[in-house]
Order: C-alpha cells, then sequence, then structure tokens
C-alpha cells in the first residue's frame, strides 16, 4: 500500500488512521483521489476543496475513515455498503470483531480500486454482478456459519476475527497461515472469477491453467479432506488447499497475486529494495501498471519476504510468509494477472 500523509501537517500516517496524532486534525480516505485528507469539524479539507460527508459507520460506530461526496445519498462508503448482514451489535465482542472485518475489507476494497476492479453492492436477489458480504455469528443450536462465496455473496464466520479462535482453526486445517485478509482475498478471488470470467473466452483460459472447474466441487474437496493433497503439490499449487478443486486453486492463486502487488507497494512505498530496481515496483493508484507478477515476485517480494521471516525468527516467532513460489505457481499467478487486466478493461 502507499504511503499518506496528513494533508495539513505533512506528518505520514496510516491507512487506517482516523486522527493524526501530531496536529490532531480528522483524518479521511477519499477514494476519488486515493489520498488521504485532513477536515475541520464541518468535513471542509484543509487547503481547500469541496465539503464531503464521512462515512455512516463512523458517527455512528466509530468504524470507518472512508468519505463520500457531500450530495451523495447513499450513506455509507464503498467498503461499508458492500455489507449487506452485520453481527448483533450488542452480543459479546462483535463491535471488535466488525472493526477489524471492516478495516482488512477496506484494504482489499483499496487494492481492487488500484486494479480497476472495483465491486458494486448487488441491488437485488437476482443482481448477478454485484458483491455483498454476510458477516454471521453461530448461534446455539444451529450449524456452524460457513466462510464461503456463492454466485457474488461472500459469506464470513465472525469469529474469524477472533484471533485464539483463528489460530485454532488454522492448527485445525494444518495451514501454514492464516489472516483475516487472507480470507476475504481468497473470497473476494472467487467473486472476480464469478464476475469476470464465467461464460467468457476468458474462462478456457483460466481452465488451461487451473484445470477444468467443472468436475464435481464436493467430490473433491471431500477427497481433499479425507486423502489430503498429492504428494507433489508444492511443485504445482500455492498451497495444499489450492489443490483440492481448480476453483480452489485459482482463489488461493489469485489471493497470493493480491497479497503480492500490496506488499510490493509497500516495501517500494517505505524504500526497502533488497534486490532489483527501485522503479520496478508498480503505481500508486494503477496496479494493472504494475511489472509481470512472477517479476516482482522474484525480484522484489522474495527477497523481502526472506529478510521478514528472518527477522521474525530473530523475535522467536513463525515464519511470517511460509510459501515457495515454484514456476508452475509464478505461472498460474501471471495467468491470474493478466484475465484480471483483461477483465478490468472490458
Amino acid at each position: 500500500m502507499q504511503p499518506f500523509r496528513c494533508s495539513r501537517c505533512e506528518t505520514p500516517v496510516f491507512f487506517e488512521n482516523d486522527h493524526c496524532g501530531h496536529c490532531g486534525a480528522a483524518l479521511g480516505f477519499v477514494p476519488a483521489l486515493g489520498r488521504m485528507l485532513a477536515f475541520d469539524t464541518t468535513w471542509q479539507p484543509y487547503g481547500g476543496g469541496p465539503a464531503l460527508q464521512a462515512c455512516a459507520n463512523r458517527a455512528a460506530h466509530g468504524i470507518c475513515n472512508w468519505m463520500l461526496d457531500a450530495d451523495d445519498p447513499a450513506p455509507l462508503c464503498r467498503s461499508c455498503c458492500l455489507t449487506r448482514v452485520m453481527p448483533a451489535l450488542s452480543e459479546g465482542r462483535n463491535l471488535d470483531r466488525w472493526r477489524a472485518i471492516e478495516q482488512a475489507k477496506r484494504r482489499l476494497i483499496f487494492t481492487l480500486l488500484g486494479m480497476g476492479l472495483a465491486p458494486q453492492p448487488k441491488t437485488g436477489p437476482d443482481d448477478a454482478d454485484g458483491l455483498d458480504f454476510l458477516l454471521l455469528e453461530t448461534q446455539a443450536g444451529q450449524p456452524p456459519v460457513r466462510t464461503g462465496h456463492d454466485r457474488g455473496t461472500i459469506t464470513l464466520d465472525v469469529a474469524e476475527a477472533d484471533d485464539e479462535q483463528r489460530e485454532l482453526q488454522r492448527v485445525h486445517f494444518a495451514e501454514p497461515t492464516r489472516t483475516l485478509l487472507g480470507h476475504l482475498r481468497h473470497e473476494a478471488a472467487h467473486y472476480l472469477q464469478y464476475r469476470w470470467l464465467r461464460g467468457s473466452a476468458a474462462a478456457e483460459a483460466c481452465r488451461a491453467s487451473f484445470g477444468d472447474e467443472r468436475i464435481d466441487y464436493a467430490t473433491a474437496l471431500a477427497r481433499h479432506y479425507a486423502e489430503g493433497p498429492p504428494a507433489d503439490w508444492p511443485q504445482r499449487f500455492v498451497s495444499a488447499y489450492a489443490s483440492a478443486h481448480p476453483w480452489e486453486d485459482w482463489a488461493e492463486t489469485c489471493a497470493h497475486v493480491l497479497l503480492v502487488l500490496d506488499a510490493v507497494q509497500t516495501a517500494a512505498a517505505w524504500g526497502l529494495s533488497l534486490d532489483g530496481p527501485a522503479d520496478a515496483a508498480p503505481t500508486a493508484q494503477n496496479l494493472n501498471d504494475s511489472p509481470p507478477v512472477a517479476e516482482l515476485a522474484l525480484r522484489q517480494w522474495l527477497p523481502v519476504a526472506q529478510f521478514l521471516n528472518a527477522m521474525h525468527r530473530s523475535l522467536g516467532q513463525r515464519d511470517s510468509y511460509p510459501f515457495l513460489l515454484p514456476p508452475g505457481v509464478l505461472d498460474k499467478m501471471s495467468t491470474v494477472q493478466r484475465l484480471l487486466k483483461e477483465a478490468s478493461g472490458a
């Protein structure tokens, strides 16, 4: 992610900040500008420009720091409006859970905006192109909530926002890493495939790289959980789960492309370049102008990831990036980048 500064005092601020720690100004991210602006109490930007309005979730719950046009009839920002069902805030830790989920979702939407693939909220049950999120909590005596994607609707178990619950699931499924943002990237990848590739010429290109997605999904998943991944999966897939079905191979690989683009952009913005020229970084706004993702991964991301792993070991922690990127996986990542770029052009 690109760096941000308070537009009033020029102090560096983070994407999640709603106030400047130096001058105290209220901060708001303006998606149309891709910038963080400082505002007075009337939401007038310091330095001039039209007044804006804050997302309604800011005033009501202190959740969001995104802005809308002053005359926008919608009360919610481009990210918050995608949430159709939210957890009951009167229950336990749900406010903190919701805050963590929305924060991760805004980072995801920021990346999609930079790729020209900004999702629009569903207009109704028959809207095949829009996207919405159901943030659900398992109820006593009811089947557990299952995180997943179905025809433009992403369901997320809000317990995934609890560190202890997420770690239990990570260990149970023998996953090297499990993060809230990673979940959202994975499910958004399913949506991108559903929204942009189904029924198009791109579907054949996707099938050529990832396999025939028409094989029975439930049977393939049951086989994966009963027998485990093939012995040679590290040479062909970005994760063990990616080997379960072509849909999951796409989703895991696409999520990894989103991770690499975000991570390389962040490293470049902070001036961290351990290998390769700094000018090979993606642009701040249009991620479709970035170099080939295989080049980014090999020349910029993997050196940084190795440094991060070494640092984590020095701190007594697990590797932050426990993945391998063999040639076959890099080829698939290149396919994802190409197809998404074509989709944004469409």
